[in-house]
């Protein structure tokens, strides 16, 4: 899903994207060439979250679209695969900014709020709220937090208590045929596994807790089967 949806005989929705305006421009600039193709990759419309992106990229908050307000949008919506990416600021750009900055926010005190358990000594606590996850012994911070993509709607990580108990370093996915490097299975076929694509890839996993994969490695180095894992939240836009 996108900052763009379309009904079920495939026109988009008026309002959620562009104008009326800017819906009936664009089929003249996508047939043309030269200035008028490259201009059909930027919208001048200005979206809901005008305001929010300007002041996430730092860009003057005048909740006006400019040429430079569109380019940078567009550069974080191809950063992260937020779909259609031209620089419209719709409600996947600002939902996954503002999970960046609740992520930030943070910083080396994620449990505060002490909603993961810190009477089980080693516990992997994910806080699919933030779209954070952590590695804790006690009350003391061991690895993280770090980003990760958990599962999308319909397919979300199930939350609860739960237990390592299956790792394998480099495991073949044989639903979705792909490799799930650093593998360690704490629910069904719900597992930590590195990806190479960006954390806030939309709309997420398939349920699984992906991470990158340097942290996955680091994972995989400090949890055993038996660790305590321990997910909690809901993830935005589920």
């Amino acid at each position: 899903m996108g900052d763009m949806t379309r009904t079920s005989g495939g026109r988009l929705r008026r309002g959620v994207v562009l104008s009326v305006a800017g819906l009936m421009a664009a089929p003249a600039l996508v047939l043309g060439s030269g200035t008028a193709a490259r201009a059909a990759s930027c919208t001048t419309s200005a979206g809901p979250h005008q305001k929010q992106v300007e002041k996430f990229l730092g860009r003057p908050v005048d909740g006006r679209q400019s040429t430079a307000d569109c380019q940078a949008t567009r550069t974080f919506q191809k950063a992260h695969a937020i779909t259609p990416s031209i620089g419209y600021a719709g409600p996947l750009t600002w939902r996954t900014m503002n999970t960046m900055l609740a992520q930030r926010a943070a910083g080396k005190n994620p449990n505060k709020a002490g909603k993961c358990p810190t009477d089980k000594g080693r516990i992997a606590c994910v806080d699919l709220t933030r779209q954070l996850s952590w590695i804790q012994d006690g009350r003391k911070l061991t690895y993280g937090p770090v980003p990760v993509r958990t599962g999308r709607d319909g397919a979300e990580t199930r939350t609860g208590a739960k237990k390592v108990y299956w790792r394998a370093v480099k495991h073949w996915s044989t639903i979705y045929q792909v490799w799930m490097p650093y593998s360690q299975f704490f629910d069904g076929g719900q597992a930590f596994h590195s990806v190479t694509k960006s954390m806030y890839n939309p709309p997420g996993s398939g349920g699984c807790v992906n991470m990158r994969p340097a942290d996955a490695k680091a994972y995989w180095k400090l949890l055993r089967n038996g660790d305590d894992v321990y997910v909690y939240g809901r993830k935005p836009g589920t």
